[in-house]
C-alpha cells in the first residue's frame, strides 16, 4: 500500500522557518524522485522542489531558491523541505509526490517531473503571516 505522508505545516510569521517532512512507504524509495509542490487559493499549482533519491540531485523553483532546502534520509524513506525566510506569498497547501525513473527538471522557473508523478500524498497547510 503506497503512502506519502506530508507533515510539518503550520502558522509562522514572515521571516520564520518551517520544516516539512514527507514519509514514504510501499515502494522502492531509492528508485524515485520526491517532489514538493504547492497550491494556493486562486493560484496555479507550483512545483517548488524535487530531489532524486538515487543520486541526490536537487531542483528548486526560482521563487524559493536560496530560501528552501530539500534533503533526503534514505534510511528513513523521508524527504525534508527546510523553508527559511518565509514570506506571505509562500502561504499554500504543500504536497509531496513521487516520480519513478525519470527525475525532475526546472521549466520556466518551476519544478516539474519529467514524466509525471506516480504517487501523491495529502497536503499540509503552511500559513505565513505578515
Amino acid at each position: 500500500d503506497v503512502q506519502l505522508q506530508a507533515s510539518g505545516g503550520g502558522l509562522v510569521q514572515a521571516g520564520g522557518s518551517l520544516r516539512l517532512s514527507c514519509a514514504a512507504s510501499g515502494f522502492t524509495f531509492d528508485d524515485y524522485a520526491i517532489g514538493w509542490f504547492r497550491q494556493a487559493p486562486g493560484k496555479e499549482r507550483e512545483g517548488v522542489s524535487c530531489i532524486s533519491s538515487s543520486d541526490g540531485s536537487t531542483y528548486y523553483a526560482d521563487s524559493v531558491k536560496g530560501r528552501f532546502t530539500i534533503s533526503s534520509d534514505n534510511a528513513k524513506n523521508t524527504v525534508y523541505l527546510q523553508m527559511n525566510s518565509l514570506k506571505p506569498e509562500d502561504t499554500a497547501v504543500y504536497y509531496c509526490a513521487a516520480e519513478g525513473g525519470w527525475g525532475c527538471t526546472v521549466v520556466a522557473g518551476t519544478v516539474r517531473p519529467r514524466m509525471g508523478y506516480d504517487y501523491w500524498g495529502q497536503g499540509t497547510q503552511v500559513t505565513v503571516s505578515s
